[in-house]
């Protein structure tokens, strides 16, 4: 049996909440004195964080912890279709970070 996926806000307003969060982040890091040529490329991006949203509502709904890498993953593809434009951000999430380097987007 497959379980529902958490409905949310539309995927327009979860970016818009996901940008503010990194507006968030960018603005602590400056009032620290933080270089931004320093640290821009190591936060998330605004679809990155809307996934790692949906993933914790997943979780959230469906036991609240993560079983193994492979269960993670499922919870990743089931994003990927239920909300295609961001299919993109789950791929290369899922991708091993020694596999290269990915393209980043603000």
């Amino acid at each position: 049996m497959e379980l529902p996926f958490p409905r949310r806000a539309s995927l327009e307003v979860l970016r818009a909440e996901a940008a503010d969060e990194r507006s968030v982040l960018v603005h602590e890091r400056l009032r620290f004195g933080e270089d931004p040529w320093e640290f821009m490329s190591e936060l998330p991006t605004t679809d990155e964080l809307v996934v790692l949203l949906l993933r914790t509502d997943w979780i959230d709904a469906h036991g609240g912890n993560i079983r193994d890498r492979d269960w993670n993953n499922d919870v990743l593809r089931r994003i990927a279709l239920e909300y295609p434009p961001l299919s993109t951000t789950v791929w290369q999430m899922m991708r091993p970070a020694s596999s290269g380097s990915t393209t980043r987007r603000p």
